[in-house]
């Protein structure tokens, strides 16, 4: 989890192409996973009680896979988009391979996904709460890019859909 924030809050920013990364979303960003990650962890050591065997549990078990599925989606998604522009390029270009062959947001998706796993495996209220604030405010996103792909680029796949592959 810590390792998530740091990538997306100062790794992230510097190999992003195209136009400057504003500091003043990094600032906020910064904020945003600082209150969160405190949120987070304050539950899982102050709040949450699990069993001795929780490592076993099917909640857990089955909510790391999906945190880790997420996580990869996430990461070979974003190189992908990066690669999409030479340095200096700003243009928008249509995104190929991975996920990007079924759904125009495969990074938002994996996201999503990352997130929801680790709710289940840590089966937290704050948790539940990140993973449905983070689908409410980016899958809104990827359904505008969807849009805004299909309206740009005329021959854009029209078989894509905008966030989850083969339903919406």
């Amino acid at each position: 989890f810590c390792f998530l924030i740091y990538l997306r809050t100062f790794i992230y920013p510097f190999f992003t192409r195209g136009r400057p990364f504003p500091l003043q979303l990094l600032f906020f960003g910064t904020l945003f996973c600082i209150y969160n990650g405190f949120l987070q962890g304050y539950y899982l050591i102050y709040c949450a009680e699990y069993p001795n065997d929780w490592c076993t549990d099917i909640r857990f078990t089955s909510g790391l896979l999906l945190f880790l599925l997420g996580m990869g989606i996430n990461v070979h998604s974003d190189l992908l988009l990066r690669q999409l522009r030479k340095p200096g390029e700003v243009t928008y270009k249509i995104p190929q391979g991975g996920l990007f062959t079924y759904v125009s947001g495969a990074n938002y998706f994996g996201e999503i996904v990352e997130w929801f796993g680790f709710a289940i495996a840590t089966w937290s209220l704050p948790a539940f709460a990140f993973a449905f604030f983070t689908l409410c405010c980016i899958g809104p996103r990827a359904y505008h890019h969807h849009r805004y792909y299909l309206k740009t680029f005329t021959d854009y796949p029209k078989s894509r859909k905008a966030l989850i592959p083969f339903v919406f």
